[in-house]
């Protein structure tokens, strides 16, 4: 388990760690930044990587001109790993995702896909676009959207809006208030922060949705 308590660490310590991969690798942290990005929104068997926290603490590290990180380029980096990684995600729900669900049912969990398949059945192709903020939720969309055949075309336009307005709105969160000094000072709890809120609006649909079935059972 140490790789778990080594990956929770990461999380709760972004920006230092950031920091630090960016003094050691200049140039290429904007490779990492894509990678990670793009196999959080494009692999259904990473859904437990940083995304918010993530966009946040990069933004909040660009606003330190000492750090070397750019702000536009890391931000158009972002934009284009989570439009890619979507769009692959969505190809490989197109082409096999029924198959990949019943073959690995501990890997692709149905409860996932169930919250996801709720998104969509109450927004329809707008999930798309909330669920860049929902972890979990975020991974599994443009599955369930490319293996219940929903429009390229649609969900391409849903993908693209979904993916700026994500970047677009925490990225420039980080910049004005991650180094304010008591922000600063208490990252980690600002990191939980942003995944306890990302997280409430899928607790909220699950339980709205239990509550509809066990009034129905009644």
């Amino acid at each position: 388990m140490d790789w778990l308590k080594h990956l929770i660490d990461i999380m709760l310590h972004l920006q230092e760690h950031l920091q630090q991969i960016t003094q050691d690798y200049g140039g290429w942290v904007y490779g990492i930044l894509f990678v990670i990005i793009f196999c959080e929104t494009g692999l259904v068997v990473t859904p437990f990587l940083p995304g918010d926290s993530l966009i946040f603490a990069v933004g909040a590290l660009a606003a330190d001109p000492a750090s070397g990180l750019n702000l536009w380029i890391g931000g158009g980096i972002i934009f284009i790993a989570a439009v890619f990684g979507d769009t692959v995600n969505y190809s490989i729900g197109k082409f096999a995702g029924e198959n990949l669900a019943r073959r690995f049912p501990r890997i692709i969990k149905q409860k996932h896909l169930d919250v996801t398949n709720e998104f969509f059945e109450k927004y329809g192709g707008k999930t798309i676009i909330l669920a860049r903020f929902v972890p979990i939720v975020r991974t599994f969309a443009p599955f369930v959207a490319g293996s219940g055949a929903m429009n390229y075309r649609r969900f391409m336009f849903f993908n693209v809006i979904g993916a700026a307005l994500w970047v677009g709105l925490i990225l420039p969160a980080g910049w004005f208030f991650g180094n304010i000094p008591i922000v600063k000072s208490n990252f980690e709890l600002v990191v939980i922060g942003i995944i306890v809120v990302s997280v409430l609006p899928m607790v909220y649909e699950i339980w709205k949705a239990r509550r509809v079935q066990s009034s129905q059972e009644k």
